[in-house]
């Protein structure tokens, strides 16, 4: 994607995750960049950086959430119970 916003090198953390944006009336697949990171001088927060691939009911767009460290823990749990439920299927 020649638009990129997030900066996308070798400590990112997915740069070509198969993602889908929905809205009222349609759908579209891209690849997705998705990256956890946080502040590098004081840190007071955990960020979570998504930005799909050219789609063309959008304009080029980046989302980011930000996370506190029990958030952020929070969400790791889940991903691990998740990919632990789909690798024993």
């Amino acid at each position: 994607m020649a638009d990129r916003l997030l900066r996308v090198n070798a400590y990112t953390t997915l740069d070509l995750a198969d993602a889908e944006v929905r809205g009222h009336g349609w759908r579209e697949e891209a690849f997705a960049v998705v990256n956890a990171t946080s502040p590098r001088e004081e840190p007071t927060h955990v960020e979570l950086q998504l930005e799909l691939d050219e789609i063309d009911e959008l304009p080029a767009h980046a989302e980011t959430v930000r996370l506190s460290p029990e958030e952020a823990r929070t969400l790791a749990a889940e991903l691990e119970k998740h990919a632990t439920r789909v690798e024993e299927a």
